[in-house]
């Protein structure tokens, strides 16, 4: 698909429910989530089928930590500079195609951290706190994922649930390198690991994903208080067939509380209907990193001389001016608007003249340019050994 190019979602409805509950073993409710009408100035969409309007729609689960009060803080906080981001950057912008929708939520979500970041040094009772954040931005005929930290999004279809996001937690990393299966993961006392969340750290690398939607998918998102509980194969069958997402939301909640409810628990669905939407997938469903126009150029890998290069041309723009956007966070722009877009946004500003900052992209190539753990230890490594021979020859 051509991401530059307008996206139509005539002949598209959706319905939407969502339910938090606090749990069993817990005494307050850190998690958040939204659900939200970009064409309605993010006012929440009714709970019965409604058409997907022209900007889209937005879900969102957040799973606060930190303690005290902090948690909440933090997810309430995501959730509000999320929606004031996407407000400034896609609502109020004339762009409207794929890619300007999904940097806008990954800028979105760069936001929440730095908001929630700079909140946190702020005020010493704060320091640790964080949030997970899982986005899911609906246009057209696609899904938009931005992901930070463990909680989820599923994808149900023809009665099977795939999982979209990837955990971004110790167990996951594990998985990934072979050590443990899915099976081990899922019962080991360190599952609860995360490796990031919006909040403690000045940076975050933001996981953004694409899926194409058919007719009848049903998106279902949720905290670690439901995945941690209830697998895959039950939330489908509570999910699929279900006239009444409310209910089937209640009653995933019931399962999570029955298997104990250690943790609060949230899950959001929507199901996408219309004939717009085709009735089967040229693929199967599940986690697509997504390249669009921008990010291909953004993400280009990079050597050391080049980001010497880079270094230069970012010090000769100094003095360029900043702006800040509602959130108190820099609005800052790695994308152009397309041609024909009247003048005044901050994507059709000339690249002099637009605020400087790092996205994730640029600091995964700037990352990639530098010498990994392993490859640092093995020149190490043969450096001992050559010292080694040196004093016993």
């Amino acid at each position: 698909m051509r991401w530059g190019r307008a996206v139509t979602t005539e002949g598209i409805t959706i319905t939407i429910a969502g339910r938090t509950d606090v749990g069993r073993m817990r005494d307050h409710n850190e998690d958040a989530f939204l659900v939200a009408d970009l064409s309605a100035d993010g006012a929440p969409p009714g709970v019965t089928a409604a058409p997907l309007g022209p900007r889209g729609a937005l879900l969102m689960v957040a799973d606060g930590m930190g303690g005290a009060a902090a948690g909440e803080v933090a997810s309430a906080m995501a959730i509000e500079t999320v929606l004031d981001v996407m407000r400034s950057r896609w609502m109020a912008s004339h762009a409207d195609d794929a890619d300007h929708f999904a940097h806008a939520l990954r800028e979105a979500t760069e936001a929440a951290n730095q908001r929630i970041h700079e909140h946190a040094r702020s005020q010493p009772g704060m320091k640790g706190m964080g949030t997970t954040a899982t986005l899911v931005g609906l246009l057209g005929p696609w899904a938009f994922l931005s992901q930070v930290g463990d909680s989820r999004a599923y994808l149900v279809r023809a009665g099977v649930a795939t999982q979209l996001t990837k955990d971004q937690s110790l167990m996951q990393r594990l998985i990934d390198a072979g050590e443990l299966t899915e099976e081990e993961a899922s019962v080991s006392e360190r599952r609860n690991i995360i490796l990031q969340a919006l909040g403690p750290e000045p940076r975050v690398r933001v996981d953004l994903t694409a899926q194409h939607l058919c007719r009848g998918d049903v998106l279902v998102l949720c905290s670690d208080g439901l995945s941690g509980q209830v697998r895959a194969s039950e939330i489908a069958e509570e999910i699929a067939g279900a006239t009444d997402l409310g209910a089937a939301c209640a009653a995933l909640i019931a399962r999570a509380n029955a298997a104990g409810g250690p943790d609060n628990i949230t899950v959001v669905a929507a199901r996408m209907e219309g004939d717009a939407l085709p009735t089967q997938a040229a693929v199967p469903p599940g986690h697509r990193p997504y390249v669009g126009e921008q990010a291909a150029r953004a993400t280009q890998r990079v050597d050391r001389a080049s980001l010497a290069a880079i270094a230069a041309t970012a010090a000769l723009g100094e003095a360029a001016p900043t702006t800040h956007s509602a959130a108190g966070t820099t609005a800052a722009s790695t994308s152009h608007a397309p041609a024909g877009d009247s003048k005044g946004s901050a994507d059709e500003l000339e690249p002099s003249d637009r605020p400087r900052r790092r996205t994730s992209e640029m600091l995964e190539a700037e990352d990639e340019a530098l010498l990994s753990p392993k490859t640092a230890l093995a020149l190490l490594g043969v450096g001992a050994l050559l010292l080694a021979l040196w004093f016993l020859w």
